[in-house]
C-alpha cells in the first residue's frame, strides 16, 4: 500500500504556514489569474515564489491552480502565467483544459501536470488517454463510487498517481461544472467568481396569485433545493487507501487559516495512525471529533459508497460549535505566550489548544495583559496581540479555540 499525501488548501499565506505547520505533504493555491477561487485574497508573483520557497524548504510541494475554462482573451496572459510558475519552483499545475495543458507543455515543461476534477475524469479510458498526453496525476470527478476508483487504479499504470477529495464542501453540478450562478446572478462559477445560489432558501410563487407564494417544503421551513453536505471520509481511510488513492485532496482555498489547520491536522494524524496500526483499524475518537470543531455543512460520504442523501434541505447554514479564539505567536515560559487574537474571548475562559503537529487539550486563560502592560478582563479586538497567562504550556503555532455555549 502507498501512504497517501495530504493535499490542503491555501487562500492565501496564513493558510499556507497553516498547512506547512500542521502536516500537509503539498499545498494547492492559485494565482492572481486562472484560479477557479476569486473570492480568496490568493497568491500575486511575488507571494507565489516565497510560497515555493516555504515549501520547498520543508520538503513539501505547491501545486498551482489553472483550472478555469478560459476564454479566448485570456488565454494571450497564459504563457507568461506558466513559464513564471516554472521558473519560482512549482511542483505541479492543476489544469482542466486541453489547450492549457498542451501550453502548460511548451511553456512550463519542467512542471508536472495534474488535470482537475473539473475534467471530469469517471473511466479507465479517459485517465489513460490523459496519461499518454503527458498528465502524471488524475483528480478524480466526484460523483464516482469507489469500486470504480479503484478500478480506474488497476487499470492505468502505477506511475499515474490519482487525486481524490476525502473532505469539504460540495456542489450541485458535474465535477463543479455548474450554470446556475451565471444564470441568477451573471458571475460565472467556471471562472472562480461563483455565488452560491445553490445554498439559497428558495419558495414557489404561482402567476396568478400575486404576492402569495408556497413552500415546497419537507420542514415547516421550507427546503434548500440544491444545498448540499460537506463531504468528510475521514472514517474511511483504510478503504481510500486500499482502492489506491494517490493524494487526499481537502477542499477549501476560500476558507480560513483555521479551517485549514485544523482538517489538514486531523487527516495527517488519521493516515499516519492507520499507516502504524494496520487492519482491523479504529479511527481514535479525537480525530473525527475535530472536525466538528470548524465551522462545516452537515456532513456525508458523498458518492463514494453509492447512494446517500446528499441534500441539506432543512437549513442553508453552517454547523458552528467552536469558535477560532487566537493564535499563540510565541511561548515566553511555561504559563505565558503571545497571542493574536481572531474572536473574543475573556480571562477565565477554558480554551481547546490544537498545537502545531499534536494532539488537543485544554488550558484555562487565566490573565491577559494588552500591548501597553495593563491586565484586561478580554481579548475584543481583531489581530489585537496579547500576553496570556495559563495553567499549562501553549507552543507558538498552536491555535486556541473556544466552545460556543
Amino acid at each position: 500500500m502507498i501512504k497517501p499525501e495530504i493535499l490542503s488548501p491555501a487562500g492565501d499565506m496564513e493558510a499556507l504556514d497553516a498547512a506547512l505547520s500542521f502536516g500537509a505533504d503539498a499545498v494547492f493555491l492559485a494565482g492572481k489569474m486562472f484560479g477557479m477561487r476569486s473570492a480568496p485574497k490568493n497568491f500575486d508573483r511575488d507571494d507565489l515564489k516565497l510560497a515555493c520557497e516555504k515549501a520547498h524548504a520543508a520538503g513539501k510541494h505547491i501545486h498551482l491552480t489553472c483550472n478555469i475554462l478560459p476564454r479566448n482573451d485570456e488565454l494571450p496572459m497564459l504563457p507568461d502565467f506558466l513559464s513564471y510558475a516554472q521558473e519560482v519552483g512549482v511542483d505541479a499545475l492543476i489544469v482542466a483544459d486541453i489547450g492549457v495543458m498542451e501550453a502548460a507543455k511548451r511553456y512550463a515543461p519542467k512542471v508536472a501536470l495534474h488535470v482537475s476534477t473539473q475534467a471530469g475524469v469517471t473511466n479507465y479510458a479517459t485517465a489513460n488517454a490523459l496519461h499518454s498526453l503527458g498528465a502524471s496525476r488524475v483528480v478524480m470527478a466526484r460523483e464516482i463510487p469507489l469500486d470504480q476508483i479503484a478500478e480506474i487504479r488497476a487499470k492505468t499504470p502505477k506511475e499515474l498517481e490519482i487525486e481524490c477529495f476525502v473532505h469539504g464542501a460540495m456542489c450541485v453540478s458535474f465535477s463543479g461544472r455548474c450554470l446556475i450562478s451565471s444564470y441568477l446572478t451573471g458571475r460565472d462559477a467556471n471562472h472562480g467568481d461563483c455565488a452560491q445560489p445553490c445554498r439559497w432558501k428558495y419558495h414557489l410563487f404561482e402567476e396568478n396569485r400575486e404576492g402569495q407564494f408556497f413552500p415546497v417544503e419537507e420542514e415547516k421551513d421550507g427546503t434548500y433545493l440544491y444545498n448540499s453536505r460537506d463531504l468528510c471520509m475521514i472514517e474511511h481511510i483504510p478503504e481510500l487507501v486500499k482502492a489506491g488513492v494517490t493524494s487526499f485532496k481537502i477542499e477549501g482555498r476560500a476558507k480560513s487559516a483555521y479551517y485549514t489547520a485544523v482538517t489538514t491536522n486531523a487527516y495527517r494524524h488519521a493516515v499516519d495512525d492507520y499507516f502504524a496500526h494496520g487492519d482491523p483499524y479504529t479511527l481514535p475518537a479525537w480525530m473525527r471529533e475535530e472536525l466538528e470543531k470548524i465551522s462545516h455543512r452537515a456532513y456525508s460520504t458523498g458518492f463514494y459508497f453509492g447512494y446517500e442523501p446528499g441534500q441539506t434541505t432543512d437549513d442553508g447554514g453552517y454547523i458552528r460549535r467552536y469558535d477560532a479564539a487566537a493564535v499563540c505567536e510565541s511561548q515566553l515560559d511555561e504559563h505565558t505566550c503571545t497571542v493574536s487574537q481572531r474572536n473574543k474571548f475573556w480571562t477565565g475562559d477554558t480554551l481547546d489548544v490544537l498545537p502545531p503537529g499534536g494532539v488537543p487539550f485544554n488550558v484555562v486563560c487565566q490573565k491577559l495583559m494588552n500591548a501597553d502592560g495593563e491586565e484586561v478582563p478580554s481579548a475584543p479586538h481583531p489581530t489585537e496581540l496579547l500576553t496570556m497567562t495559563t495553567d499549562l504550556p501553549v507552543p507558538a503555532g498552536s491555535v486556541l479555540r473556544r466552545k460556543r455555549v
